[in-house]
């Protein structure tokens, strides 16, 4: 991956948003960082002990579904806000667009602050549908396009990471809709988490 990217693109994107993130901790900016993300009713497997020789199985019958996650994360209050579906399409990228409309998007009384929304240039946030989507919101939604091959600049990565590893890890769920619960109540209890204890905020991922 290295060797696709611009370095310079790379330097000048990175040094953009630090200059969001600090417009955002001075409560100027809501900025959003988003992308999309899967589980699977299989097992993930994190790290975990076993005896010496011992050969870690999870049973994992019948074939694995998988449900996608199409999600925000709130550089300032650290909160991800998640879309589910059977699928990652742009009808689905704009299903998550009016969880955000309900959350940051104008309201009836004082005026919002503008919301920036951190993306990379995937084929569903680039479609003519989702293109159109995004120039419907263009009066209070900015969108800050990534360079090519950066997932390191996407603070949202971690927190997938964070998801899987930590909250959905060594389960088997019974079909898709079992998973899609536990995928709500792993967002929820992450969210609780990451509100009581500000230091797991930037838990770095290995």
């Amino acid at each position: 991956m290295k060797g696709r990217q611009i370095a310079g693109e790379i330097a000048c994107v990175g040094l953009r948003l630090q200059l969001r993130k600090a417009q955002a901790e001075a409560d100027d900016i809501v900025l959003l960082y988003g992308d999309e993300s899967e589980a699977l009713t299989h097992p993930y497997l994190a790290r975990a002990w076993a005896k010496r020789g011992a050969d870690l199985r999870v049973p994992a019958p019948g074939q694995a579904k998988k449900v996608a996650m199409i999600g925000s994360l709130d550089h300032v209050t650290r909160q991800l806000i998640v879309h589910t579906s059977p699928t990652k399409r742009s009808s689905d990228f704009i299903a998550h667009l009016e969880q955000l409309d309900r959350l940051y998007g104008p309201q009836p009384g004082p005026a919002m602050k503008p919301v920036v929304l951190v993306e990379d240039n995937g084929p569903i946030h680039v479609s003519k549908l989702a293109l159109a989507a995004l120039e419907a919101r263009k009066h209070w939604l900015t969108v800050e396009w990534l360079p090519k091959y950066a997932p390191e600049l996407n603070d949202i990565e971690v927190v997938w990471h964070d998801l899987k590893a930590h909250n959905l890890a060594h389960y088997t769920f019974t079909d898709a809709a079992d998973l899609d619960r536990a995928i709500h109540q792993a967002v929820q209890a992450l969210n609780n988490e990451r509100s009581r204890n500000p230091l797991v905020n930037r838990r770095i991922s290995a």
